[in-house]
């Protein structure tokens, strides 16, 4: 099971360096993918930006249906503060790793911070 970050899903949406790979891999993974409610956020915020609105409403469409969208559980987000300095990590970051660590996937990601991890499995594309 991975849990699927932002960067990847940006990558084929807005078909950035990685693409075919970050592609391939969703593609090859059916089943076991999960995506946080801030990675939706984050994608919808991105896409909204860059004018792109009706792209948001295709990858809701024809992505949401395959993924399972995660939320960190509330009671955790009191440890945000202690993985971010601990870590290193920025607030996106540290909610992705603990939304991870809570539930024991792993992370796909184009982001090198998540090497600093070493108690979740990372998958760097």
């Amino acid at each position: 099971m991975y849990l699927i970050d932002t960067n990847i899903f940006l990558s084929v949406l807005l078909g950035q360096g990685k693409s075919e790979r970050c592609r391939r891999f969703l593609s090859d993974n059916r089943g076991s993918l999960h995506i946080s409610d801030f990675s939706l956020h984050s994608i919808g915020v991105i896409l909204f930006r860059n004018d792109k609105p009706g792209l948001f409403r295709k990858f809701v469409e024809d992505a949401l249906p395959l993924l399972s969208v995660q939320s960190l559980p509330l009671h955790l987000y009191k440890d945000i503060p202690d993985v971010s300095n601990r870590l290193g990590l920025d607030f996106d970051d540290a909610y992705q790793y603990l939304l991870a660590r809570y539930n024991r996937f792993g992370i796909v990601t184009m982001d090198a911070d998540f090497q600093k991890t070493k108690d979740i499995k990372v998958i760097s594309i």
